[in-house]
């Protein structure tokens, strides 16, 4: 549940963001975001799966070029389901999932299933270390393994 949560609100601040930099698409207030991030959210886990396996022979032809029109076809439904969520046009609702998808996937990047932030950074001396101070879960191996020779052999 807390992962649900936690990616529900990577897809609010996704949201926001494209309504910020994508021309064409407002939202009325804060709670018409929230929703329509939500909606968003379940379209593309439950819907999308099954309106891709309707269109694959096109979306074979097409290279896979077809899944950025669908990605944009549904981002333009979610605004006419969700009211105070307006896009204007489906130029606007293409560039609005590109962008959506976009960053939502950079944000789920650090997101493990189980709803934890995952951060790992690299030192100098090429081993994975870890801080522990806002991180909510780190995992970190160093792993050196010694030389060996084959004994016995001449």
């Amino acid at each position: 549940m807390v992962g649900f949560i936690i990616r529900w609100f990577a897809n609010i601040l996704s949201l926001l963001a494209v309504v910020k930099f994508i021309p064409g698409i407002n939202v009325d207030s804060s709670r018409a975001l929230v929703l329509a991030a939500l909606v968003l959210g379940l379209v593309n886990a439950v819907l999308r799966p099954f309106v891709l396996l309707l269109t694959l022979p096109l979306n074979i032809l097409s290279l896979g070029l077809l899944t950025f029109f669908v990605n944009g076809f549904l981002f333009y439904a979610v605004s006419k389901v969700v009211t105070g969520f307006y896009v204007s046009d489906f130029l606007s609702a293409f560039w609005g999932a590109m962008a959506f998808s976009l960053v939502s996937f950079l944000l789920n990047l650090l997101i493990n299933p189980q709803g934890k932030i995952n951060v790992r950074y690299q030192t100098n001396s090429n081993s994975c270390r870890t801080r522990r101070g806002d991180v909510i879960d780190v995992q970190a191996r160093h792993e050196k393994e010694p030389k060996r020779h084959l004994e016995g052999k001449k």
